[in-house]
């Protein structure tokens, strides 16, 4: 992409969090295949603060999930960044977006959560952060969050 992704960030008052390592060795944070990117969920939290836990419909709001995907998506950015050795001009589309919400049995706006982590990929990448989703209640998530972001990237050479 021809424009910087972080002045992007900055001119929408954005801030990337730290990057945050996987709590096992088991598996990786993004696993390239050809021209494709897949990205391991993200969960809310700026370096080893975890952020937004509880549930949808319970103990959290629609403006807390909404928030709380649009951190999973900056912490997406965070991680696809380094997987791509700083390189994230080789983004050419994100392709699919899979956004699980931790819900409780009565909550029906999963897809208003997801809207969070949604936006800010176009707002950043424009054309290009436009993608597929699906929008999935669960009933519960990695460490209590809220709701947590994986990706399908496709990217350069």
């Amino acid at each position: 992409m021809s424009v910087n992704f972080k002045d992007r960030l900055a001119a929408l008052g954005a801030e990337l969090p730290p990057v945050a390592k996987p709590g096992s060795a088991f598996f990786l944070q993004a696993a390239t295949m050809g021209n494709l990117v897949f990205m391991s969920g993200q969960i809310p939290r700026r370096g080893d603060e975890i952020m937004f836990k509880g549930r949808l419909g319970d103990t959290l709001s629609n403006e807390d999930g909404y928030k709380a995907a649009r951190l999973c998506a900056l912490n997406l950015l965070v991680q696809l960044e380094e997987a791509l050795d700083g390189r994230i001009d080789r983004v050419k589309r994100f392709l699919k977006l899979t956004v699980f919400v931790n819900a409780a049995p009565s909550f029906i706006d999963a897809s208003s959560v997801a809207n969070g982590a949604s936006e800010l990929l176009m707002e950043v990448f424009g054309e290009a952060g436009r993608h597929a989703r699906s929008a999935i209640g669960v009933a519960t998530l990695p460490r209590g969050v809220g709701v947590e972001v994986e990706a399908i990237v496709e990217i350069a050479p």
